[in-house]
């Protein structure tokens, strides 16, 4: 199984840093993941506090997805899953 890592925050908070190899998609348009994402697959999304990740995960959640994640602020999601920020 593989691990699909998504920063939910606007694109000028994704341009000052984030998580190496996430993929970027605003927390209201998490629908947008691509349907090829098995809804099984492992997923963690993060933004600046936990807040809009907690809202894009409960979408998931309710739309099938069986193991996506909030994983917090960007720091504690580097710390979560030992992956550095970069620019």
């Amino acid at each position: 199984m593989s691990l699909t890592i998504i920063d939910v925050r606007t694109e000028a908070e994704w341009d000052t840093g984030h998580l190496e190899g996430a993929l970027h998609i605003e927390w209201q348009d998490i629908l947008k993941l691509s349907p090829n994402t098995p809804k099984d697959e492992e997923i963690y999304l993060y933004c600046r506090s936990g807040n809009r990740s907690g809202k894009a995960t409960k979408i998931l959640l309710d739309a099938g997805y069986i193991n996506a994640q909030n994983a917090g602020s960007i720091l504690e999601a580097s710390k979560l899953l030992d992956t550095k920020i970069i620019d």
